[in-house]
């Protein structure tokens, strides 16, 4: 049996009915996309709720024909024979509206930065950030989701020794986060003559982007330098004539933009040195939180080895929930769905069991 708070239920259900009130009198626009944002969030769960609550109300009535003994014989059965029906729905409506009710993250409906670095493995490593980095970009088109290159430090055998791209759109964070940590990756470089199967890394970060109402950055906080930025040679010298560098002088955290215009750079910066700030900030707050409850959900902690990428046999393990996939071809198009699916899963169960810890 699911213990569900109804008085919050109805309290739902009650701003459902008055946000729908309100739209339908034509408030001013910037009201009416406040109303209608918060509406579209309850809109699934109160739903569900009603749903619930019809069909409580059904399985009210047909145990109140059961139990009437004028209730002739036949009319009975069917009644009986309906009961099971409704209680495994009324049981799957639960579990659906507990899931839903389950604490948010604040972070779930921002943006994200996402950062890929080449980890141990020299050139392959490379190589793999850039096969990740095209994984992602994938995934989000499959998604209808906003992917834009930041910042990429390319390889000397190809692939990007770092790169960094913002994900915009509805619930990017959301399903995003799962990725922070190290993917490894196993498979024959094409440099390798012999066969030999090579292991390399690459660590994936993928941050909330803030707002300057999520996190202030005072300007005494702040050093910034501005520099000319050497080429790459050949046809791409000069293209970048000023690199600028913010270091955030309390935390040490240093950011360095190179493109072309001196003004985006600086936007540039200050909108990672802000996501990475915002990210220790909720690292922190999210460590103190798991020591007082001694109970770690979803660290995110990107020194831990996540999954690994096993191209000779075809096979994802990640090491985080046990799954194992023989559809890697298919991954690295961007099928990035399963996985994450089953981790939001995992969660989503941890987060459950804390609770019930708590009660």
């Amino acid at each position: 049996m699911i213990h569900l708070p109804h008085d919050r239920m109805d309290q739902l259900v009650k701003r459902f009915e008055m946000l729908e009130a309100q739209m339908s009198a034509a408030p001013d626009p910037e009201d009416y996309v406040r109303m209608a944002s918060e509406y579209a969030d309850i809109q699934d769960m109160v739903g569900k709720i009603r749903n619930l609550q019809a069909a409580e109300q059904e399985l009210a009535d047909l145990s109140g024909l059961v139990a009437d003994k004028a209730t002739d014989s036949e009319m009975r059965e069917m009644a009986e024979a309906e009961i099971p029906e409704i209680e495994a729905r009324i049981e799957a409506l639960q579990g659906e509206i507990q899931i839903l009710l389950l604490p948010k993250d604040a972070a779930d409906d921002k943006n994200a930065i996402l950062e890929i670095r080449a980890g141990t493995g020299g050139d392959e490593a490379a190589l793999f950030a850039g096969d990740l980095y095209r994984m992602y970009e994938r995934y989000a088109a499959a998604k209808g989701w906003r992917f834009e290159l930041v910042s990429a430090s390319e390889g000397d055998a190809g692939g990007y020794k770092e790169i960094i791209a913002t994900v915009s759109g509805r619930g990017v964070f959301a399903l995003l986060k799962f990725e922070s940590g190290v993917h490894r990756v196993q498979r024959v470089p094409v440099t390798e003559a012999s066969g030999r199967i090579h292991t390399s890394a690459a660590t994936v970060a993928v941050l909330p982007e803030a707002e300057e109402v999520d996190i202030e950055i005072r300007p005494e906080d702040i050093r910034i330098d501005t520099m000319r930025a050497s080429g790459s040679g050949g046809q791409h010298v000069n293209t970048t004539d000023s690199a600028v560098r913010i270091t955030h002088l309390p935390t040490g955290v240093m950011v360095v933009q190179a493109e072309k215009s001196q003004h985006q750079n600086r936007a540039r910066a200050m909108q990672i040195l802000r996501a990475r700030l915002y990210d220790m900030e909720r690292g922190r707050a999210d460590s103190e939180r798991s020591q007082a409850r001694k109970l770690q959900v979803g660290s995110g902690d990107r020194s831990e080895r996540i999954r690994t990428y096993n191209f000779p046999q075809g096979r994802l393990t990640d090491h985080r929930i046990n799954l194992t996939l023989y559809k890697l071809d298919k991954v690295m198009m961007g099928e990035l769905d399963e996985i994450i699916s089953a981790l939001v899963s995992d969660h989503q169960s941890k987060l459950l069991a804390e609770l019930g810890t708590d009660a």
